[in-house]
Protein backbone atom coordinates (compact mmCIF):
# COMPACT_ATOMS: atom_id res chain seq x y z
CA UNK A 1 0.00 0.00 0.00
CA UNK A 2 1.37 3.37 -0.99
CA UNK A 3 1.36 6.07 1.71
CA UNK A 4 -0.76 9.16 1.07
CA UNK A 5 1.26 12.03 -0.39
CA UNK A 6 0.87 14.15 2.73
CA UNK A 7 2.42 11.51 5.03
CA UNK A 8 6.15 11.42 5.67
CA UNK A 9 6.56 7.72 6.39
CA UNK A 10 10.10 8.15 7.72
CA UNK A 11 8.94 10.73 10.24
CA UNK A 12 5.97 8.56 11.17
CA UNK A 13 8.33 5.71 12.05
CA UNK A 14 10.45 8.07 14.17
CA UNK A 15 7.39 9.36 16.00
CA UNK A 16 5.65 6.02 16.57
CA UNK A 17 8.83 4.17 17.60
CA UNK A 18 9.26 6.55 20.53
CA UNK A 19 5.59 7.17 21.28
CA UNK A 20 4.69 3.49 21.45
CA UNK A 21 7.78 2.75 23.57
CA UNK A 22 6.87 5.47 26.06
CA UNK A 23 3.21 4.47 26.23
CA UNK A 24 4.20 0.84 26.82
CA UNK A 25 6.60 2.02 29.54
CA UNK A 26 3.76 3.91 31.25
CA UNK A 27 1.81 0.64 31.41
CA UNK A 28 4.86 -1.29 32.61
CA UNK A 29 5.11 1.08 35.56
CA UNK A 30 1.46 0.63 36.54
CA UNK A 31 1.21 -1.60 39.60
CA UNK A 32 -2.23 -2.87 38.61
CA UNK A 33 -3.37 -3.24 35.03
CA UNK A 34 -6.71 -4.29 33.64
CA UNK A 35 -6.52 -7.20 31.15
CA UNK A 36 -7.14 -4.81 28.26
CA UNK A 37 -4.24 -2.64 29.47
CA UNK A 38 -1.96 -5.69 29.50
CA UNK A 39 -2.99 -6.45 25.91
CA UNK A 40 -2.38 -2.82 24.94
CA UNK A 41 1.04 -2.88 26.62
CA UNK A 42 2.02 -5.89 24.49
CA UNK A 43 0.68 -4.30 21.31
CA UNK A 44 2.54 -1.07 22.03
CA UNK A 45 5.84 -2.88 22.61
CA UNK A 46 5.43 -4.74 19.31
CA UNK A 47 4.48 -1.52 17.51
CA UNK A 48 7.49 0.31 18.93
CA UNK A 49 9.83 -2.46 17.85
CA UNK A 50 8.29 -2.55 14.39
CA UNK A 51 8.64 1.20 13.92
CA UNK A 52 12.23 1.13 15.23
CA UNK A 53 13.08 -1.62 12.75
CA UNK A 54 11.80 0.57 9.89
CA UNK A 55 13.91 3.61 10.83
CA UNK A 56 16.98 4.40 8.77
CA UNK A 57 18.92 5.11 11.97
CA UNK A 58 18.02 1.82 13.66
CA UNK A 59 20.99 0.09 15.30
CA UNK A 60 21.57 -3.24 17.01
CA UNK A 61 21.40 -1.33 20.28
CA UNK A 62 17.92 0.01 19.42
CA UNK A 63 16.77 -3.50 18.56
CA UNK A 64 18.24 -4.87 21.77
CA UNK A 65 16.27 -2.28 23.74
CA UNK A 66 13.11 -3.04 21.78
CA UNK A 67 13.37 -6.77 22.41
CA UNK A 68 14.17 -6.05 26.08
CA UNK A 69 10.90 -4.11 26.40
CA UNK A 70 9.01 -6.83 24.56
CA UNK A 71 10.40 -9.45 26.92
CA UNK A 72 9.47 -7.30 29.90
CA UNK A 73 5.84 -6.87 28.85
CA UNK A 74 5.49 -10.58 28.14
CA UNK A 75 6.94 -11.36 31.57
CA UNK A 76 4.50 -8.97 33.21
CA UNK A 77 1.68 -10.64 31.30
CA UNK A 78 2.81 -14.05 32.57
CA UNK A 79 3.70 -15.25 29.06
CA UNK A 80 7.02 -16.83 29.94
CA UNK A 81 7.80 -18.57 26.66
CA UNK A 82 7.26 -15.35 24.72
CA UNK A 83 9.31 -13.41 27.28
CA UNK A 84 12.12 -15.92 26.95
CA UNK A 85 12.15 -15.79 23.14
CA UNK A 86 12.28 -11.98 23.16
CA UNK A 87 15.00 -11.98 25.84
CA UNK A 88 17.14 -14.38 23.80
CA UNK A 89 16.79 -12.10 20.78
CA UNK A 90 17.61 -9.13 23.00
CA UNK A 91 20.87 -10.79 24.07
CA UNK A 92 21.78 -11.64 20.47
CA UNK A 93 21.49 -7.97 19.48
CA UNK A 94 23.19 -6.77 22.69
CA UNK A 95 26.26 -8.86 21.91
CA UNK A 96 26.84 -7.16 18.55
CA UNK A 97 29.76 -4.81 17.93
CA UNK A 98 29.15 -1.26 19.06
CA UNK A 99 26.38 -1.95 21.59
CA UNK A 100 27.03 -0.44 25.01
CA UNK A 101 27.90 -2.99 27.70
CA UNK A 102 24.94 -2.00 29.90
CA UNK A 103 22.62 -3.51 27.31
CA UNK A 104 24.30 -6.91 27.65
CA UNK A 105 23.55 -6.60 31.37
CA UNK A 106 19.94 -5.74 30.63
CA UNK A 107 19.67 -8.68 28.26
CA UNK A 108 20.68 -10.96 31.13
CA UNK A 109 18.16 -9.14 33.34
CA UNK A 110 15.49 -9.91 30.72
CA UNK A 111 16.53 -13.55 30.63
CA UNK A 112 16.44 -13.78 34.42
CA UNK A 113 12.95 -12.25 34.44
CA UNK A 114 11.72 -14.62 31.73
CA UNK A 115 13.18 -17.65 33.51
CA UNK A 116 11.44 -16.50 36.70
CA UNK A 117 8.11 -16.58 34.88
CA UNK A 118 8.68 -20.10 33.57
CA UNK A 119 9.93 -21.19 37.03
CA UNK A 120 13.43 -22.18 35.91
CA UNK A 121 15.05 -20.84 39.05
CA UNK A 122 18.61 -22.05 38.43
CA UNK A 123 18.71 -20.31 35.05
CA UNK A 124 17.06 -17.23 36.57
CA UNK A 125 19.81 -16.94 39.17
CA UNK A 126 22.53 -17.69 36.64
CA UNK A 127 21.44 -14.72 34.53
CA UNK A 128 21.01 -12.54 37.62
CA UNK A 129 24.62 -13.33 38.50
CA UNK A 130 25.82 -12.56 34.96
CA UNK A 131 23.95 -9.24 34.97
CA UNK A 132 25.34 -8.38 38.41
CA UNK A 133 28.89 -9.10 37.26
CA UNK A 134 28.41 -6.85 34.23
CA UNK A 135 26.93 -4.11 36.42
CA UNK A 136 30.11 -4.10 38.53
CA UNK A 137 32.11 -3.16 35.40
CA UNK A 138 29.90 -0.17 34.50
CA UNK A 139 30.23 3.51 35.39
CA UNK A 140 28.49 4.33 38.68
CA UNK A 141 25.26 5.77 37.23
CA UNK A 142 24.73 2.79 34.91
CA UNK A 143 25.80 0.34 37.61
CA UNK A 144 23.32 1.82 40.09
CA UNK A 145 20.49 1.70 37.55
CA UNK A 146 21.07 -1.93 36.58
CA UNK A 147 21.62 -3.09 40.17
CA UNK A 148 18.37 -1.41 41.26
CA UNK A 149 16.47 -3.27 38.55
CA UNK A 150 18.15 -6.52 39.49
CA UNK A 151 17.29 -5.98 43.15
CA UNK A 152 13.67 -5.45 42.14
CA UNK A 153 13.78 -8.71 40.15
CA UNK A 154 15.44 -10.66 42.96
CA UNK A 155 12.46 -9.68 45.11
CA UNK A 156 10.20 -11.69 42.76
CA UNK A 157 8.77 -8.70 40.92
CA UNK A 158 8.56 -9.69 37.27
Amino acid sequence: MKAPENVDVRQAHVYFAQECFNLAWDLIEKRERKPEETDLMIHLAHASLYHWSRRADCTDQNLSIGYWQLSRVYALAGLGDCALKAAETCLAYAQQHGVARIFVGYAHEALARAYAVVAMIEKQYSHLEQATNIAKELPDDEKDQLLADLKDLSQDNC
